[in-house]
């Protein structure tokens, strides 16, 4: 899992070819933390297909609004630097989540 910041989330998302799922999530953020387990584990799953990255919303915030990132949590799909795909807050379940991966992988 590759951990972005304001200064990569440039290079390692928007420029980057592919698939790319970015769990946006923030501290104290309790649904973020239930979901990062299963996230991880979907990386080990699906990690050849796509390329895992997770994103600390309150580091970033200027950034997360840029993304449309208004709620948490949200896993989102990248694909040669545009969201395609997001599951957000109550529909962020690690069901929800690994059908959107499947999509892609």
């Amino acid at each position: 899992m590759t951990d972005l910041t304001k200064e990569n989330f440039e290079e390692e998302v928007l420029k980057a070819e592919g698939y790319i799922l970015v769990d946006f999530y923030g501290d104290g953020c309790v649904p973020c933390a239930a979901l990062m387990p299963h996230i991880h584990g979907f990386e080990e799953v699906y990690g050849k297909t796509i390329k895992f990255c997770s994103l600390n919303t309150t580091k970033a915030r200027r950034l997360a609004i840029s993304q449309k990132v208004l709620g948490l949590p949200v896993i989102a799909i990248y694909k040669d630097g545009v969201m395609v795909d997001s599951r957000v807050k109550e529909d962020a379940t690690p069901d929800s989540c690994e059908e959107m991966i499947k999509k892609y992988a």
